[in-house]
């Protein structure tokens, strides 16, 4: 029985070490951490207790150990992760700025995932949910058409999809993703978009009228809008809730928003409320915000206990 999946990029970060050093200038790097948002979400479900699994690709290499090392140590099945001879693991240089910005160079065009396939009938069997990421449905247009191929099975088998947009405006343009989102959207029953990605997928001026899109989608049962330290409120559709941030000194913020998904779902597995599932959700966001790496908060059981009963 597998309690989430979730199919997608996996690379790993390397970091400039403090702020406001641009790429192009010679500097120090910290790294390499494990990474990429289906990784995140994934790790930390498994650190809180649930039974996960991903589907993706890592090149036969160093960088592709790092990932595999971590993944399988917090519990991660990542059995159905390709290790490539040909291909090497994806990678993403970062650097960091004074406003909150942060810059990027992506060497992800080439990588394994893009190998990745969907799984036959009968090979996974008991899926609770499927989380995906709308990062790696834009990540390459045949690998999005096997995350698409995995959604329809498990769907059809009972999962329930859990879907995070986690784009960029600049990113969704291309027509076909357009129709990759929409079909995502139709069989979603949790949506967790940030303003800018619920303004930007429904095409509305206002986050009622979008909400209300949303929700014309017979099938969605949740939809948390997250935002940051400001917060959540989460939809349903017969009540609306708000959930606080927990207050930390931010670290690195990257990675947040996939503990957020990660312990959210986690929640929703263990019984919890939609309400203490958000806040599972924002307690890991937290400690995740105050570790620097992607994936480095100190999230455990213990730990977001202790969180959310300060």
């Amino acid at each position: 029985m597998t309690d989430i999946l979730t199919m997608g990029e996996m690379l790993v970060e390397i970091m400039r070490e403090r702020e406001e050093i641009p790429l192009y200038e010679a500097g120090t790097f910290k790294g390499p951490y494990p990474s990429g948002a289906p990784a995140i979400c994934i790790d930390t479900a498994a650190r809180l207790g649930c039974h996960t699994a991903i589907i993706g690709g890592v090149g036969k290499d160093d960088f592709g150990k790092c990932l595999l090392d971590r993944l399988k140590n917090d519990g991660v099945d990542v059995s159905r992760v390709i290790e490539s001879e040909e291909r090497a693991t994806g990678c993403a240089f970062v650097t960091y700025f004074k406003d909150g910005s942060r810059q990027f160079i992506f060497h992800m065009g080439n990588t394994p995932a893009v190998e990745a396939k969907a799984p036959g009938r009968g090979e996974i069997q008991g899926v609770k949910y499927m989380h995906i990421m709308g990062c790696s449905l834009m990540s390459n247009p045949d690998f999005a058409q096997e995350i698409l191929k995995t959604m329809r099975l498990l769907s059809g088998e009972g999962a329930k999809i859990s879907f995070d947009p986690n784009i960029r405006k600049e990113l969704f343009t291309d027509g076909s993703i357009h129709q990759v989102v929409r079909e995502v959207m139709e069989q979603a029953s949790i949506f967790l978009p940030g303003l800018e990605e619920l303004l930007l997928i429904t095409g509305k001026n206002t986050v009622e009228e979008a909400v209300e899109a949303c929700f014309a989608h017979p099938g969605l049962e949740i939809l948390v809008l997250k935002n940051g330290s400001k917060g959540s409120r989460i939809y349903q559709r017969d009540s609306v809730a708000e959930v606080d941030a927990y207050p930390v000194e931010q670290v690195d913020a990257t990675g947040a928003g996939d503990c957020f998904d990660g312990a959210f779902l986690a929640g929703l597995i263990q019984g919890k409320s939609v309400k203490e599932a958000a806040q599972m959700g924002a307690a890991a966001g937290a400690l995740n915000a105050a570790a620097f790496g992607p994936m480095e908060g100190k999230i455990n059981p213990e730990s977001l206990k202790a969180m959310m009963e300060k």
